[in-house]
């Protein structure tokens, strides 16, 4: 755990940094377990006021590690680790809960991101309470259908929802960071060499107020969001997402995971081949 996610405190600032360059800081269980574990480790410093959540690489992030866990367990074990469709929705509904504890998070976080920011990734960076991309930054959905209905509520309270849809009915859909900031997903975007500078900035400016101050802002904000139904209407993409688990279609691309690889299945399913 200590190697997946690395913990860094400077002045009033901690830096929390994705560390699997190698699968371009792909999410796992270590992952989750590490961006916990440091979340906790800056609330409780008194010193801390501000969270900046990174990526050390070529991304911020590309999402799930679907490759190593489809292709390291046969269908049965799938299945038996699924349950069945209601075990599904609740492990989904825990998900959320997950997430939900970045939304709440009582200091506030600030998403950098950089290069690759896809699927559960992106997700992340929503929950955050600002987010600033580097212009050339890719923010986009997963790159093979695995589920369905849980990312693009998420997405839908930002960009709207004629544009969720638009990114949610093709299977990898991608925007620029430049786009993702005109369409409200991101707070700015700005020339990768300047995105570090500008997140530092932004957040050195936010540290000059203490974390009370900081708690209440961001709480009196949330609150806004869940009168209008927030945290239940994102909560809809568990058991969207639980059905979609148990269609034949989801069976055929993770069987093809095992036998292609995630690079072949991705290459047959944009061809038209795989389904």
């Amino acid at each position: 755990m200590a190697d997946e996610v690395l913990y860094e405190r400077e002045g009033r600032l901690a830096y929390v940094t994705l560390n699997r360059p190698e699968r371009l800081n792909a999410f796992n269980a270590a992952v989750w377990e590490g961006l916990e574990a440091n979340f906790a480790k800056a609330n409780a410093d008194p010193e801390v006021r501000v969270i900046i959540l990174r990526g050390n690489g070529r991304a911020f992030s590309a999402g799930a590690d679907v490759r190593a866990r489809s292709e390291s367990t046969t269908p049965e074990e799938e299945q038996h680790a699924r349950g069945d469709v209601v075990d599904d929705a609740i492990n989904l509904h825990r998900s959320i809960d997950r997430y939900l504890r970045f939304f709440n998070n009582p200091k506030p976080i600030i998403a950098q991101v950089h290069g690759y920011c896809l699927g559960v990734a992106s997700q992340t960076a929503v929950m955050c309470d600002i987010t600033v991309v580097a212009e050339d930054a890719r923010i986009g959905l997963p790159s093979v259908p695995l589920g369905g209905g849980y990312i693009s509520p998420m997405w839908s309270w930002l960009i709207g929802p004629k544009r969720a849809k638009e990114m949610s009915y093709t299977v990898g859909a991608q925007i620029d960071g430049k786009t993702a900031s005109d369409w409200g997903w991101a707070n700015r975007a700005v020339p990768a060499d300047q995105l570090e500078s500008t997140v530092k900035e932004m957040a050195t400016r936010m540290s000059n107020l203490p974390s009370k101050f900081l708690q209440l802002k961001k709480s009196s904000i949330n609150r806004q969001m869940d009168i209008q139904g927030f945290s239940v209407a994102i909560r809809t993409g568990a058991e969207m997402d639980a059905l979609l688990h148990y269609t034949d279609t989801i069976d055929i691309v993770r069987a093809s995971i095992r036998a292609n690889g995630l690079r072949g299945t991705i290459e047959s399913f944009n061809s038209g081949e795989l389904l």
